[in-house]
């Protein structure tokens, strides 16, 4: 909102097409749909990449996700008043283990051949420190209570419903994603009354959204849905929808 409000004057108050991605998504979602609530309608559209609003199928990161190990977390986090980037980056390499730790050790300790470092590469290198209040925020009330998808997540002291957004959506899954399964992303369409353009790519959480245009070994499917529409499960939509050669 006070990015919003820093914007207004410099664009002469036009509408914003916003876009998050993965947490940035899910904090997009929320900040809409407390806008929304209070009648403010400067969100011309949302971009959702790789972005969760209900956990219920979270996948294997939920294995990391119950009342102790939260617990566990909040004491580590509360000394340093943030989450370290190794324990972040450890807990997603666990996740997609065969291409981010095996095989690595295969390569580079086993045979002793280490890999070029690419764009994409430095990218994950890259990590992020969490703060504490927001990261146990999130991992509580959201992917563990599920919250914000059941109308208990509160902002200013009201409770959100992500159907009181308005603005078109345009939303990215990834067929291999291991953080925000596809299945999970979709499920957008469940809570929302917008209209929602969903787009599968090929690829995992981080290729699938930023190869480039026309890849040679991508493909994508997508489909509109206005608000008004019937739901389509997550499989019958794949099984409709006819993939295209290329990134989005």
């Amino acid at each position: 909102m006070d990015a919003s409000d820093a914007v207004d004057p410099i664009t002469d108050d036009q509408k914003v097409h916003a876009v998050g991605y993965c947490l940035g998504g899910t904090l997009l979602s929320i900040a809409a749909a407390a806008m929304a609530q209070d009648g403010d309608a400067r969100r011309k559209t949302l971009t959702l990449l790789a972005a969760q609003v209900d956990f219920t199928k979270a996948d294997e990161l939920t294995l990391f996700i119950n009342e102790s190990q939260l617990t566990y977390l909040d004491d580590m986090m509360w000394d340093k008043g943030y989450l370290d980037t190794t324990q972040m980056a450890g807990t997603f390499q666990l996740l997609h283990s065969n291409d981010l730790v095996w095989s690595r050790v295969i390569h580079d300790y086993l045979m002793g051949e280490r890999s070029e470092m690419i764009d994409l590469m430095a990218w994950n290198a890259d990590a992020t420190r969490m703060p504490y209040q927001m990261h146990a925020q999130y991992l509580r009330r959201l992917f563990l209570n599920n919250d914000l998808a059941e109308g208990r997540y509160h902002v200013a002291g009201l409770p959100i419903a992500i159907s009181d957004i308005r603005a078109p959506v345009f939303m990215v899954g990834t067929e291999r994603d291991h953080v925000a399964p596809w299945q999970s992303v979709y499920k957008f369409n469940l809570v929302s009354d917008t209209d929602v353009t969903f787009v599968l790519t090929s690829g995992g959480h981080n290729a699938g959204i930023v190869s480039e245009p026309g890849h040679p070994h991508r493909h994508y499917r997508m489909r509109p849905k206005t608000g008004a529409a019937p739901y389509t499960d997550p499989d019958r939509w794949m099984a409709e929808v006819a993939p295209v050669e290329g990134s989005w």
